[in-house]
């Protein structure tokens, strides 16, 4: 009887170290069933130039891996690792094997084979294989410019029709040393565009390159000439007083938030001066930087003149400095043409457009905007009324506010502002008949005419 008991507690002791042992392999990171995961960071294009990065990863550690290059011309080992301590993470760059550069193969196969350190699989351990297809893309975009306008002027607008091709084109656009971007917009015929660009009043140079990038990382950088005209601005020192303090900065103070709790005038004002203003410029620009990607097969624009007999009242571009007991205490750009005739007189813009904004912006006032297309926008500030809504397509000649004193301004008159891609330009320029000819219709006409040919 205690010799069969002993056998059974034997045999109990037996099973239950075996499911241990079993629970052992089937739990314990020693004998991980998982396999390498292998992931390249590619997008499936390879210009040859810049290595392929993979990455493997295992809980146990990667034991060994090979990677194999793949074409017409047959396989290649790029590598054969076997690593001296199992590594749980490895980061590895791919280079280019030297054949690969006369290959005429558009595609080929990176293949990567990797075992892990697992015990697992009788000690061998978990395999994984996985092929990457890589599309091999050595040239760079093409691009070449069809027409422009002659020159730009600082604080101006310039044109340009260009064409781009590339089979794999991921990305196109213009950059200026002012750490611009302008987007062109798709125009007349497949692969051409257009676009207007924008010489910030506050830069003292310009130049514009346009920038195509394929999706193997192919860059082509063209630059676009244009003779840059110099203009100086006007510099005003304008005395602040302690009425102009307690009356219209007080007024303001008690509507803005950033003012709020802020005793002291001078603070109120450059609060209001500096960032108040800047809120408000950023809503402007942010709306302004809205173009289509529709195809257009031209522009028309009028001369711009919104309101009848306006006398200018302050110019574009005037560096204003706020003078204080003597000091300088703040300044701004004045990125508008104001324009004033009677109190309260109608505003009719000459050109029609899309409504896109028709709130209070701040020191701005009641500000109703326009978009004209090819990411011209114009707006209109201290407006005692507006006249249409947010979404309104309106045409030229439409009475859409009236002139006022919103917002920062001491007596009824209309800021008048231009904008391209989100960047003021001058208002003069686009109230030229004779400007618009040259730098926008007589480009796009010719361009036109070359294309056809072509």
């Amino acid at each position: 009887m205690g010799r069969n008991k002993s056998k059974s507690t034997a045999v109990i002791i037996f099973l239950g170290l075996i499911v241990t042992a079993v629970v052992y392999v089937y739990t314990s990171s020693t004998f991980e069933k998982d396999a390498v995961v292998i992931e390249m960071e590619n997008n499936g294009y390879w210009n040859l130039k810049k290595p392929l990065k993979l990455s493997m990863n295992d809980e146990s550690g990667v034991k060994s891996y090979k990677i194999t290059f793949i074409s017409s011309q047959g396989e290649s080992t790029i590598a054969h690792e076997k690593p001296i301590v199992a590594e749980k993470s490895l980061k590895i760059e791919i280079p280019s094997p030297k054949a690969a550069f006369t290959l005429k193969d558009k595609e080929v196969t990176i293949s990567v084979e990797a075992t892990d350190a697992s015990s697992w699989n009788f000690l061998k351990g978990n395999s994984a294989k996985k092929d990457f297809k890589i599309f091999i893309d050595k040239k760079r975009p093409n691009t070449s410019i069809v027409g422009n306008s002659y020159g730009i002027k600082k604080g101006g607008s310039a044109l340009v029709i260009f064409k781009v091709s590339d089979d794999n084109l991921k990305e196109m656009y213009i950059e200026s040393n002012t750490e611009d971007r302008f987007k062109p917009q798709p125009f007349y015929k497949e692969g051409y565009f257009i676009s207007l660009m924008a010489w910030p009043i506050t830069s003292e140079s310009f130049k514009a390159t346009i920038v195509a990038t394929d999706y193997a990382g192919n860059i082509k950088k063209t630059h676009i000439p244009l003779y840059l005209k110099a203009k100086n601005y006007k510099v005003s020192n304008i005395k602040i007083s302690d009425k102009f303090l307690k009356g219209k900065i007080a007024d303001l103070a008690e509507e803005f938030a950033e003012t709020q709790g802020i005793s002291d005038p001078i603070e109120q004002f450059k609060i209001i001066n500096e960032d108040v203003r800047a809120k408000n410029e950023q809503q402007i620009h942010k709306m302004g930087r809205v173009i289509s990607d529709e195809q257009i097969d031209g522009f028309k624009i009028n001369k711009m003149y919104p309101l009848r007999n306006g006398k200018v009242v302050a110019s574009f571009g005037d560096h204003r400095k706020y003078i204080y007991n003597g000091q300088q205490i703040s300044e701004s750009y004045h990125l508008g043409l104001d324009l004033a005739s009677n109190a309260m007189a109608s505003i009719k813009p000459q050109n029609g457009g899309k409504v896109v904004y028709t709130e209070y912006n701040g020191l701005y006032g009641n500000m109703p905007m326009l978009d004209h297309g090819l990411g011209l926008y114009t707006l209109y500030g201290h407006c005692s009324s507006v006249n249409v809504n947010t979404g309104d397509e309106i045409s030229a000649k439409t009475g859409i506010a009236n002139t006022g004193k919103s917002g920062y301004a001491m007596g009824d008159h209309l800021h008048f502002g231009v904008l391209v891609q989100g960047i003021e330009v001058r208002p003069e320029e686009w109230m030229d008949t004779q400007w618009i000819k040259l730098n926008i219709t007589d480009v796009i006409k010719e361009s036109k005419k070359i294309i056809n040919k072509s």
